[in-house]
Formats: structure tokens, C-alpha cells, sequence
């Protein structure tokens, strides 16, 4: 047979050759790049971990380290090599490699450095820039513009509202939704402090005050909730960068998230506008502030102020983190609380010792009640919300080298090419026996001595940690006072699981995966009037 004067055989030759030579290419760049790391000992794989497959695959050992690696084997793959500086490398779609570190000190020269030694690699923060540019994509002086203007709106100010507004959500949810019942079942935890986390964001962030009853109510001029826009953009966050807009109809849960994106940029639209119409301007809630400090009148000479877009973009990563991060924060902690009784019974001792009248608790009472904030502390190194792969990824701009000491107290020096991706293993480093004792133990306790705040990444750390971290500690120890003073959690028994084991049970509603933030699974507990 002849195909365009070539025969099929010789087609097939030259098919097969172009092949042939691409594999050599893909494994002599393999090669060299074990090379460039010495041979650290390692995880060794054909498919990238940076490559869209790998989230949507299980591990497979030599193919893929799969979805949530990092998250599943925690401190695990540092342990059975004796160091805590392993490495990762693939050879396709091409020969990359990254370094996975759990160790303190050296993830405390990374974050800590100045200048650009170690960059994010902003490729990898595309998703989060569909609303326009914001402080958590970029680098350089782009960044430094950002947080001017974003860091300061967090004030002492703020986090007092913070905790005056979720104080008034959650006597809002026991005087309404919950009112007259002495049990509380709720099927997923998450379905409940999700809405918390958004109202309290809502109230705090962006002077939107939503109750309980209007949550369901579609706004005039709208086709969602907010909340419901909200969800399916978190839910659906990579689908534009990958589905082009004209084929956003295709599918109905294409034209679900397309219509999702609109809404919620309607939505931050109306705020801006809504919010430049007021007469109102002395708010402390953050986009008062960033408002203001956009305002020609406040700017220094050389300054340019943020465009629309910018503004927009920069209040869905404040609205995105101070949800998601929240809400499944607590979710944990609802349930490690749940899990340990005894802790539960501490907590609540501890609350009544602080508030012995029963009042309700003030921000000013906030320094006292350690265990509330431990209890918080703890739900976060144990499920840390940061994803390796978005908060805490770096790349080496130049040649450099990491000294270290091994299982064995050996002085290690591990060489660290240019261009090489740095992941800051969060689930490692909280799980690293050399920081933390018995890391797998609920241990409030832990946070209320002196604990090593650099093997403490929940909130990224460095430069680039997270400017709504007091924000966040805020909300969750006014959350789990208010809730603990008058509830009793405990896990909902299902008749399915009635001849489970205590372990069987921990595994089973501690389930989580990594989503925009590691989430709960299926989390159903049951809330009781003390």
C-alpha cells in the first residue's frame, strides 16, 4: 500500500523511529537529571506528580504517586529513608523532578529568604487568577503592591469583629435553626460549617450580614445564592482553564459552573459599587479597608491603585481561604472532639473556669481561653488545610545546596540544582516525631506550653504566610467556645457500622482528600443541648 508516495512500511519506520528517539531523549534527560540531585534517595515515577493525571489516579508504584500522596503517606517516605529531604522524579511528559522537604530548619531558610532564591512557580497558581490578579499568584514587586494594601485590612480592629459576628452567627443558629431541639443531627458536618464560615467572612470581610433564614433566598436580579455560586466555583475551580468558554454549554455541569463564575462576579461587582455608593466608610471589615487604602487620597507618590479586576481578584482569595480553610478546620475539630470525650469534658471545664457566670464570651476573653485555641491549633496539624502542590511550593533559582542531619545525627549536605521545584511537605513536617510527639494522638494540650512554631505550617509561614491567620485562630476559638458551652458532639450511629471498632470508626469519619483544601469526606455528628 502507498500513502502519499511513501509505503506503509516505510511510514511505520519512520513513526517508529520518531518515537524511538523522543523515549531516548525522555530517558537521557532522565538520567541527567538523577544526576544533578546525586541520586537522593527518592521516589522514582513515569508520570509527573505535577501532571494532570496523577490526581486522578491512585498510586502505582513506578507509574504515578497518585491523588493525595502527600496527605496519605505524611511523614512515612521521610521516615524509611532516614532523612527528611527526599526527592521525586519522572520522565514523562518530560524529565522533571522535585524535593520533598520535612525538615525545619530547612524549610525555614526557604521561607524566610529574601530576594527571589526561592520563587513560587506561578504557573501552577493559574486557576486561582480567572477573577484577576491577587496576592497569592504573584511574586516580585506585584506582590509587595498586594499586600500594602491586603495586610494591613487585617487589624486588631478586624478580628474584633471577627469574633463579635460569629459569636452573633452561632446564637443566631441555637435561637433559629436549632431552636426548641434537644439533639441536633447533622448527616455532614461540613454542611453546617461551611454556612458558618461563609457568614462569618461575609460579616467580617466584606460587611455583608447574612442570617440563617435568608441563606436560601436568591437575591433580586440573580439566578444563585451567593453561597451556591460560591460552592460550584470552589467545586469547579480548574474547569475554564480547561474547557474553553464556547464550549461551556456542552454539559450540564459545564453550563452549572459557567454560570456559578458569572454569578460570583456579579456578585463582587455589586459589593464594590454597593459599597462606593455609601455613605457609610467607617467599617472595619476588609474590604472597607481595602477600598479605602485604593483610594487616590490614601495612595503614596509612585503608587498605582488597584484596577477593578484586581480588587475582585483579591477579594475571592480572601473570600476562597477564609471559607474553605475555615469551615473544614472546625469540621475536624467537631469530630476530633467527638472522638475524645475526654478532651471534649477538658474543653468544656476549661470554657466554664474562664466564663464562670455563663456569660457570653467577649473578644477580650479570647488570650484566656488557651484550650479553645489549642483545641483549634491541634485540627489543624493534624488535617493542615494548605495543599502542597498550591501554598507551599517553591523553586530553586539557583544552584544551591541544604545541610541537614539525618535519623542517625549525620550531617548531610543535598545538593539542589537551579530550577528545581522545593514542595514544603505540610503533612510531613506536622507528622515528623522529631517536632511533634506522637503526631497521630489528638493532643490539644501540646499547643499550650512552649511548641516549636516553625514545624507549624497550617498557615504557610515566612514572607508568603497567610496575612488572615489571626482571622482565622479568631473565628475558630469563638466558634468552638460558643458551641462547646452548650453542646455535647458526638458521632451519629449508623446501623451499618454498628460492629465497627473504635479505630474503624476514627479511620472511617476522619476520612479526608485534598481538594482546594483537604476537606472531610462523609462526617455525620449529632449535637446535644447540655
Amino acid at each position: 500500500m502507498i500513502v502519499t508516495g511513501l509505503s506503509l512500511e516505510t511510514l511505520s519506520i519512520l513513526v517508529s523511529s520518531v518515537v524511538a528517539l523522543h523515549a531516548l531523549q525522555l530517558f537521557l534527560d532522565f538520567r541527567r537529571l538523577l544526576a544533578s540531585i546525586n541520586h537522593l534517595p527518592e521516589y522514582r515515577t513515569i508520570i509527573s506528580p505535577s501532571s494532570a493525571l496523577t490526581p486522578l489516579l491512585p498510586r502505582i508504584p513506578l507509574l504515578t504517586l497518585g491523588h493525595d500522596h502527600s496527605w496519605l503517606s505524611k511523614h512515612g517516605p521521610f521516615a524509611e529513608r532516614g532523612l527528611d529531604i527526599i526527592s521525586t522524579a519522572a520522565c514523562w511528559p518530560k524529565a522533571t523532578g522535585s524535593m520533598l522537604i520535612a525538615d525545619v530548619t530547612v524549610i525555614k531558610d526557604i521561607v524566610w529568604s529574601r530576594g527571589q532564591h526561592f520563587p513560587k512557580p506561578l504557573g501552577q497558581y493559574n486557576i486561582l487568577t480567572f477573577f484577576g490578579k491577587n496576592i497569592i499568584a504573584f511574586e516580585g514587586n506585584e506582590w509587595k503592591r498586594y499586600r500594602k494594601i491586603v495586610a494591613p485590612r487585617f487589624s486588631e480592629r478586624n478580628n474584633r469583629l471577627v469574633w463579635d459576628a460569629t459569636t452573633k452567627i452561632m446564637l443566631d443558629l441555637f435561637d433559629t435553626v436549632w431552636a426548641g431541639q434537644e439533639e441536633v443531627v447533622v448527616n455532614h458536618t461540613v454542611d453546617l460549617t461551611s454556612p458558618i464560615a461563609l457568614f462569618v467572612i461575609g460579616a467580617a470581610g466584606f460587611g455583608c450580614l447574612i442570617s440563617w433564614k435568608e441563606d436560601t433566598v436568591v437575591p433580586i436580579g440573580h439566578q444563585l445564592t451567593f453561597k451556591d455560586a460560591l460552592r460550584t466555583v470552589i467545586r469547579d475551580l480548574t474547569i475554564p482553564s480547561l474547557v474553553p468558554r464556547w464550549a461551556m454549554g456542552f454539559t450540564e455541569r459545564f453550563r452549572r459552573a459557567r454560570l456559578a463564575f458569572d454569578e460570583l462576579h456579579r456578585y463582587f461587582t455589586e459589593m464594590i459599587h454597593e459599597r462606593h455608593g455609601s455613605k457609610d466608610q467607617d467599617n472595619d471589615d476588609i474590604l472597607s479597608g481595602l477600598l479605602s487604602a485604593n483610594d487616590d487620597k490614601n495612595l503614596s507618590k509612585g503608587e498605582v491603585k488597584l484596577s477593578d479586576s484586581e480588587l475582585i481578584g483579591n477579594i475571592f482569595i480572601i473570600l476562597v481561604a477564609g471559607h474553605e480553610s475555615s469551615a473544614h478546620a472546625l469540621s475536624f475539630a467537631f469530630a476530633l472532639l467527638a472522638l475524645h470525650p475526654d478532651k471534649q469534658e477538658e474543653l468544656y471545664q476549661h470554657i466554664k473556669c474562664v466564663l464562670p457566670d455563663g456569660r457570653i464570651p467577649t473578644y477580650d476573653d479570647m488570650p484566656s481561653l488557651t484550650y479553645s485555641s489549642a483545641v483549634f491549633n491541634e485540627a489543624l496539624r493534624m488535617f493542615p488545610p494548605v495543599r502542597t502542590c498550591l501554598h507551599c511550593a517553591k523553586v530553586s533559582a539557583e544552584d544551591t545546596t541544604f545541610t541537614l542531619t539525618d535519623m542517625n545525627g549525620t550531617l548531610k549536605t543535598v545538593v539542589v540544582p537551579k530550577g528545581l521545584d522545593l514542595a514544603l511537605e505540610v503533612a510531613g513536617l506536622h507528622y515528623n516525631p522529631k517536632y511533634w510527639e506522637d503526631p497521630f494522638t489528638f493532643k490539644p494540650e501540646r499547643f499550650l506550653g512552649d511548641w516549636n512554631r516553625d514545624a507549624f505550617l497550617a498557615f504557610s509561614g515566612g514572607y508568603r504566610g497567610c496575612v488572615g491567620r489571626k482571622f482565622s485562630e479568631t473565628e475558630g476559638a469563638a466558634v468552638l467556645t460558643i458551641l462547646i458551652s452548650q453542646f455535647i458532639i458526638s458521632i451519629k450511629d449508623e446501623p451499618q457500622f454498628a460492629s465497627e471498632t473504635y479505630e474503624q470508626r476514627k479511620a472511617r469519619v476522619l476520612d479526608a482528600r485534598a481538594m482546594l483544601t483537604l476537606a472531610p469526606i462523609h462526617l455525620p455528628l449529632v449535637f446535644r443541648r447540655r
